[in-house]
């Protein structure tokens, strides 16, 4: 971005502009509703989790509650639900930016939303090995063990 208060557009005119508009959650793609679009995505990539209907309650009224509502609709809704790349692909993405964070409570989740979304077992495992040359063995390793976790699940 350059300057300050500028806006950001990503792609096409019809995409997100990020900046240009006060509604937190505005979404410029054919209107799209991003908790709505959020709550499929994630349906889809977590079969079973949560259950139908479009008033789901996702607080617990526990301190930071609404950062799954945050996620929701930033991650879940305008990301996960965008065009441009398939899910398989924001899979291999989103794995190798978790390996490199360190954040295995989320690489756990991930794993299984690649397996949903056509990643194999051995496929997973190459992303670990690929991190070990950018992210570092130490990370390569706790990503090992995030996995496993998550695929004995």
């Amino acid at each position: 971005m350059s300057g300050a208060g500028a806006g950001a557009k990503l792609g096409s005119g019809a995409d997100l502009q990020v900046g240009t508009d006060p509604q937190v959650g505005a979404d410029r793609r054919a209107g799209t509703d991003l908790r709505a679009a959020g709550l499929k995505a994630m349906r889809e990539a977590l079969p079973g989790v949560f259950p139908e209907g479009d008033n789901l309650d996702l607080r617990d009224g526990r301190l930071g509650e609404e950062l799954v509502e945050i996620g929701l609709t930033s991650v879940w809704g305008a990301l996960w639900a965008r065009e441009g790349l398939s899910r398989r692909d924001r899979s291999l993405v989103t794995l190798g930016i978790l390996i490199a964070l360190g954040a295995e409570t989320e690489l756990r989740t991930h794993v299984r939303i690649a397996r949903t979304n056509g990643l194999t077992e051995d496929e997973i495992a190459e992303v670990i090995y690929h991190a070990t040359g950018y992210a570092g063995f130490p990370a390569a390793t706790a990503a090992r063990n995030a996995a496993r976790e998550a695929l004995a699940d």
